[in-house]
């Protein structure tokens, strides 16, 4: 076997995170595990690991806002993100537990403006969209209407703008920063906050990567749940090389 590494597993799924780190352990690994974003960045302020495996969706810190901070203190630390679901399985999922539908870009408005009108909303509308062109307009567009309309930029402005109950439909860009589109969804149905949601994408091959703003701060790679094992050890091996 090549030489062991220090592997650090970051889940808030305790049986998850165990069981990734007894298999890294039962290949000569020495693994840490960490059951949050918090305590990934503990354990990055005092160790060096060669190498983390740290799950997406996560309470407090997500996994990505961790990444971003372990980053800033180890600009060379590798990391392969987990999630629990392709994209096309929480597009469906998104659907099927009440979204409204997904429009592509260019965006025919009078269609959105439809679908805004079969939801009745009566508080604000919420625009989560960071095109600098097309989401001010679309907020104007609303304004224009009467109706009361705000703009967020990231997903995670999203999350903490829904925190507050006035917000009775959601525009949802797909390919949102730092926090993409679907998980800001499925993070609203898990916390029993989802409003009727319009989601919204440039085109299928753009979401089905939702997680590509992270090769800008090169993230290691993407592994989605359930992970083939063997493959997942074979890159153990080609990094412990």
């Amino acid at each position: 076997m090549a030489s062991p590494l220090k592997i650090l597993v970051v889940d808030d799924n305790r049986d998850n995170a165990d069981s990734l780190a007894e298999l890294f352990g039962l290949e000569g690994h020495e693994v840490h595990v960490a059951y949050s974003g918090e305590e990934a960045i503990v354990a990055y302020m005092s160790c060096d690991f060669d190498l983390a495996f740290m799950d997406v969706m996560m309470p407090g810190k997500n996994g990505v806002e961790s990444f971003l901070e372990i980053r800033r203190m180890k600009p060379k630390a590798k990391v392969y993100m987990m999630t629990g679901y392709s994209i096309d399985q929480l597009l469906q999922q998104a659907i099927d537990n009440g979204a409204m539908g997904v429009f592509g870009k260019p965006v025919d408005l009078s269609k959105v403006m439809t679908a805004i009108d079969a939801a009745k909303p009566n508080g604000i509308i919420l625009i989560a969209e960071d095109d600098p062109d097309f989401g001010p307009s679309l907020q104007q567009t609303f304004i224009s209407t009467g109706r009361n309309c705000e703009l967020v930029t990231d997903g995670k402005a999203a999350l903490e703008r829904m925190d507050k109950s006035d917000i009775e439909v959601l525009i949802l860009d797909l390919n949102l920063p730092l926090i993409n589109g679907i998980e800001v969804y499925t993070t609203l149905r898990k916390t029993n906050r989802a409003v009727p949601t319009v989601m919204i994408t440039a085109c299928a091959d753009q979401y089905r990567d939702a997680l590509d703003s992270l090769t800008d701060v090169e993230v290691t790679g993407i592994l989605n749940k359930p992970f083939d094992f063997d493959v997942l050890l074979g890159k153990l091996e080609r990094l412990a090389a």
